[in-house]
């Protein structure tokens, strides 16, 4: 039987989504995957420079490819009562951001909207400035501020620790220091809403990776105001209306109901999470959800103090939320079952354990 040739469009296709991963492997990679020569495959690269998708770099024997910019662009914005998210989101960024699906633009606007208002009524700054970066695959948009630093001021307003402690009730949802303006889902829904979201201020930042369904932080630099950074694929088939069913009620009452809470981020450093007061910043507000799961990724270990505050005394405290646990290894679960055999079992998100 004849074997079909692999069209040129999904060889090129291909190329393009791959080439990030494997920018000096691209050629053998694709050549392996389609059955063909890679001096077919380079027939396809140089094509794909030539219109400007790629670029190359290097001699023959080390060439390297990486995907080429479409779009670069960036302006500054002075932050006063005239500077409205809509406006802007109209004038400049979606002609800018171009040619997309109409999901895909949906996410962008929704994300957008919320981090530009987030930078303008919170951050105490002069300017907003936002940069995009639009390849062939996915698109980029920076939004920073000159402000205070979004975790420096909510350590303060809410009277938290530090900063960390500030990135970790900021992952629960619900978090805002103007409720009046304000319901504080703007950031839990958008970090989920894209494949890449990251918040860099002062001295850590905040990552959300959407394949990963993890958050965390890391020491960073000094970094003065606020940064957030969000990536998505131009071909997303992610919905706005699938981001929020996940954490929300079904049937009438449509509220943000149910929320993930990653328990390594109460870790400080190599730290054990043994204490009642560690346990506590673990559950502090969550109770306004129905639904918590504690999500044990990263966590090897807990004590039975720690166990205890969270399953048996948190629970009977709570009695209508309910608690479900995920990626809890054999160690952990152990000290969960020490601590109490009355936790309210749920259906498990993809890819945990309850």
């Amino acid at each position: 039987m004849t074997r079909i040739r692999p069209r040129g469009e999904e060889i090129r296709r291909f190329i393009v989504e791959h080439v990030d991963a494997r920018p000096s492997g691209i050629s053998k990679f694709a050549a392996h995957r389609f059955g063909v020569t890679r001096q077919a495959i380079n027939r396809h690269l140089m094509r794909l420079v030539r219109e400007g998708s790629l670029r190359e770099s290097g001699q023959t024997r080390g060439r390297t490819y990486t995907l080429a910019p479409l779009v670069e662009w960036t302006h500054s914005y002075e932050i006063n009562q005239r500077t409205e998210e809509d406006v802007v989101w109209r004038t400049d960024i979606e002609p800018v951001l171009g040619q997309l699906s109409d999901n895909a633009k949906t996410l962008w606007f929704f994300g957008f909207s919320e981090m530009f208002n987030n930078a303008r009524d919170h951050s105490s700054g002069t300017s907003i400035t936002v940069k995009i970066e639009k390849t062939a695959v996915a698109t980029e948009m920076l939004i920073y501020d000159d402000g205070v630093g979004i975790f420096k001021k909510i350590q303060k307003e809410k009277n938290l620790l530090d900063e960390r402690h500030a990135i970790f009730e900021l992952s629960k949802g619900k978090l805002t220091t103007d409720p009046s303006k304000h319901t504080g889902e703007g950031i839990f829904f958008t970090s989920r809403a894209f494949d890449h979201f990251v918040i860099m201020s002062g001295g850590v930042y905040f990552s959300h990776e959407i394949q990963d369904r993890e958050d965390w932080l890391l020491d960073g630099g000094n970094i003065k105001g606020t940064s957030v950074m969000m990536k998505l694929n131009n071909h997303t088939s992610r919905t706005l209306k699938k981001v929020f069913d996940e954490f929300t009620s079904g049937g009438e009452n449509l509220g943000f109901t149910k929320t993930i809470v990653p328990v390594s981020l109460a870790q400080y450093g190599n730290e054990m999470l043994l204490s009642r007061s560690q346990a506590k910043r673990v559950m502090a507000r969550v109770n306004v959800f129905e639904t918590v799961i504690l999500d044990f990724k990263g966590v090897s270990a807990i004590g039975q103090a720690f166990a205890d505050e969270i399953f048996r005394v948190f629970a009977r405290e709570h009695p209508r939320v309910k608690l479900s646990v995920v990626n809890a290894d054999e160690d952990v679960s152990r000290m969960i079952e020490r601590a109490t055999s009355n936790v309210v079992p749920l259906d498990e998100p993809s890819g945990g354990h309850s």
